[in-house]
């Protein structure tokens, strides 16, 4: 909860360089309306007088509860450790680490999506139809599609840990392949914002290869555990 906290206030302070690090992907494709006399102006509309302090808080949970992340890592993996060996549990750090990383990764995939989700959607009414989105809107749109991308990032190591404490096996993983194939499509198209292929292809892509690689885990960790039982 401290970290939560901390992190809140910080996202508070930053606000700025936030909103415009979530601003920038669009800004430089030319997404969003102009207005005024600069042409390189990029504005997002407040509808109402608290719009502006509503989205400066929902950002700053947002990025309190990235900054908090490792402490929940850190806490699952805790649950989950009672039923490890003690070499499993030395991978306690390695594991919030990955984690906070692959969440970032994520986010980071999503910056570049997002643009294209975005000018695809906005297209779909025709050329007699301009978008001006308020902050509300397109802020939502932003973090609802970088959290699912982030999430989405974490599949491989969420089948690490059902692999270690026994739940999933190798030749189940293996054997669930083609299924897993797709739901991961179908998963996709419903967490994509947009209809299309391409976009389709980047969040489906990478879904299918973290599954091949929690396939390929969970036959190293079998494996020396299989090992261990023998040198026992």
């Amino acid at each position: 909860m401290i970290a939560l906290g901390l992190g809140t206030i910080v996202g508070y302070v930053i606000f700025d360089f936030l909103l415009g690090s979530a601003l920038a992907p669009v800004c430089d494709r030319g997404v969003l309306i102009v207005f005024g006399d600069d042409p390189d102006s990029c504005n997002l509309l407040a509808l109402n007088v608290l719009e502006p302090f509503s989205v400066r808080i929902k950002t700053a949970l947002v990025f309190g509860l990235f900054v908090g992340g490792p402490v929940i890592f850190y806490q699952l993996w805790k649950f989950i450790t009672p039923g490890l060996t003690d070499t499993e549990r030395r991978l306690t750090l390695p594991f919030v680490v990955l984690s906070q990383v692959m969440f970032a990764f994520g986010i980071v995939f999503a910056w570049f999506i997002i643009p294209q989700g975005l000018a695809i959607l906005l297209r779909l009414g025709g050329d007699q139809i301009q978008a001006a989105l308020s902050a509300t809107n397109y802020l939502d749109f932003f973090l609802r599609t970088s959290v699912a991308f982030g999430l989405v990032f974490e599949i491989p190591l969420v089948l690490i840990f059902l692999s270690l404490v026994g739940v999933v096996h190798h030749d189940g993983l293996r054997r669930f392949r083609p299924y897993a194939v797709v739901v991961n499509v179908i998963v996709a198209a419903i967490i994509t914002p947009t209809t299309d292929a391409v976009t389709l292809f980047f969040m489906a892509g990478p879904m299918i290869v973290f599954y091949e690689v929690a396939i390929w885990a969970a036959w190293v960790i079998e494996r020396r555990r299989r090992r261990r039982r023998r040198r026992a």
